[in-house]
């Protein structure tokens, strides 16, 4: 599909902790360097120069900080519920976001509806295999705190699907996360999910195979293309990894810098290491997607910087033109 004939991304550039100047920014460089058309949203005095990008008006912006639920319906004129909109009236093919994860999913979900059949939408989010090429996707990273067995089935079935679109995985391991690798692990809503995943007949509608429980160390590996769990529990796995690689850059920066020694060492080491570096940044993933809508919506981290627009946006008009929702929709049968 050329420039031409797609709808543009639409981009919230109020949202996030470093808007609206880096998201502006990386919204004109996904414009300039990619040929994808964007639309901006947000209030058009407040914002940056342009480079002549489209702008919807919208006044209200809902802060980091803000409860999602009351602000996404008292704030009906805010910058994430008027992307949503745009997505949903065909003004845009697609929304990116680097604000408020519940006020995004909210947003997205009281405009643009869930699929027939979807219990409830999912973040799927890509994990990096460090020191290979694979990626995989943890699912669900936040959105559902409480769940039920089906609801972990239909994010297999999700989460696959997404993985051969994303990924170009034509059978997508499937692990369930567990405390052992055993179908007797885990906790009651783990076993009743890998009795039902274990029968086999989800998977016929999107190509994945079972590989049973994985546990956390495994989800950095190359071992399994989906990761599978509730959404507190991938909410702080997403997090404890965040931070725990955070933690060891400080770290290995912190020892090279020690002395004369360590100093020559690093600087010997650091273009070796640049690579490992750039594949674990998570302004290079391209962000997280919420599965499970009547459309394409990128969640990106909060302290995203132009690059990570940039990718954001890159990977939204890949998964419009893979026909992604399309496909989960079949996927996903109604009853």
């Amino acid at each position: 599909m050329t420039s031409a004939e797609r709808l543009p991304v639409a981009v919230d550039a109020m949202g996030g902790d470093r808007a609206p100047a880096e998201i502006v920014a990386g919204a004109v460089r996904a414009r300039d360097e990619l040929g994808v058309p964007v639309v901006l949203v947000g209030r058009p005095e407040e914002l940056p120069d342009t480079g002549g990008l489209e702008v919807i008006p919208a006044s209200e912006v809902i802060a980091m900080d803000a409860d999602p639920g009351k602000s996404v319906r008292t704030m009906k004129d805010s910058s994430l519920v008027r992307a949503a909109e745009a997505v949903r009236d065909g003004r845009a093919c697609a929304m990116v976001s680097a604000g408020n994860t519940g006020a995004t999913m909210a947003s997205a979900l009281l405009r643009m509806k869930r699929l027939p059949g979807v219990g409830r939408p999912a973040i799927a989010t890509p994990i990096p295999n460090p020191g290979t090429d694979r990626t995989t996707v943890l699912l669900d990273a936040g959105a559902n705190a409480e769940c039920t067995p089906e609801w972990l089935v239909q994010f297999a079935q999700m989460g696959a699907t997404y993985a051969r679109h994303r990924y170009g995985i034509e059978a997508p391991r499937v692990g369930l996360l567990s405390i052992g690798e055993e179908p007797t692990k885990g906790t009651p809503l783990v076993k009743e999910t890998h009795q039902l995943l274990a029968e086999g007949g989800w998977a016929e509608s999107c190509g994945g195979t079972f590989v049973g429980n994985v546990e956390g160390r495994d989800i950095m590996s190359p071992d399994v293309d989906v990761v599978v769990t509730d959404g507190f529990t991938g909410n702080v796995v997403l997090k404890t990894l965040e931070g725990s690689m955070r933690a060891l850059v400080n770290a290995i920066l912190g020892a090279f810098g020690a002395t004369e020694e360590t100093k020559a060492a690093g600087d010997a080491l650091f273009p070796a290491l640049l690579p490992l570096y750039a594949q674990l940044d998570p302004n290079n993933t391209g962000g997280a997607m919420l599965l499970g809508l009547n459309g394409v919506c990128i969640i990106s981290h909060g302290s995203s910087n132009d690059t990570a627009i940039v990718n954001a946006v890159k990977v939204a008009t890949e998964m419009v033109d893979a026909g992604l929702v399309g496909a989960l929709a079949s996927t996903i049968r109604p009853e």
